[in-house]
């Protein structure tokens, strides 16, 4: 039998003839569908920002059917700038929401192969996947190499790669640091970068990708498209 909010949705949508946007909380779904439980440094994964999942709700003029498709965006998944995104590895059930975006591009970070059933989907789509390994561990003082993150800004600077996902496993230090030197091309204050690498890092934020995005020197890439905003 139909919950009570859902009898509601399905009232409203037979009174007009529109496509509706329902955001919902759906963390059982998550569990099912949930990347291993070790972060990429190999702690757990409590402070992670698990995303709402969309669900679409379609119906056609005088007909009172209703269609449903879930939609479930990747862990850590935010909207960076026009045309960037980032998130955690997407797993089987992020693909329909990455079809939505209708990305031309993904960037991934980490140096393991990349999935073949990503790799079918990427491809049945025509999108470009571009590769720069960088080691997830999170040993003290660890050497994260500038110049794999600096090629990596360069692809999501080329507008015509755009829309474009960055994502390394949990979207939070990898990610963050490609982010964070973005931001400082975009002349963000160092407080600003570091308040927005802390959200998604939380309790697992690193002094060494903090000290990384300081002194991270941007004088060698271009100036910033006219499609970022500053």
């Amino acid at each position: 039998s139909r919950s009570p909010i859902r009898t509601r949705i399905h009232r409203a949508m037979r009174q007009e003839a529109t496509c509706s946007l329902v955001l919902t909380q759906d963390t059982h779904h998550r569990k099912d569908h949930q990347p291993p439980s070790e972060d990429e440094d190999g702690e757990d994964t409590d402070d992670a920002m698990l995303p709402s999942s969309c669900t679409i709700l379609l119906r056609q003029e005088g007909d009172a059917t209703v269609g449903e498709e879930l939609l479930v965006p990747p862990l850590n998944f935010a909207m960076v700038d026009h045309g960037v995104y980032r998130s955690g590895f997407p797993d089987i059930s992020n693909l329909p929401f990455l079809e939505s975006l209708s990305l031309r591009s993904v960037l991934c970070l980490c140096p393991e192969p990349y999935p073949e059933a990503n790799q079918e989907f990427l491809r049945a789509h025509g999108i470009r996947l571009f590769q720069f390994g960088i080691d997830g561990s999170k040993e003290p003082f660890v050497n994260i190499p500038e110049d794999r993150i600096r090629e990596a800004l360069k692809v999501v600077l080329d507008v015509t790669n755009h829309p474009v996902l960055i994502h390394c496993k949990r979207g939070k230090h990898r990610t963050g640091c490609v982010v964070g030197c973005l931001r400082k091309l975009q002349r963000w204050c160092l407080t600003s970068i570091f308040d927005e690498y802390q959200r998604f890092a939380a309790a697992k934020a690193r002094v060494s990708d903090l000290r990384f995005m300081e002194l991270f020197d941007i004088s060698s890439l271009k100036h910033l498209p006219a499609s970022f905003s500053c």
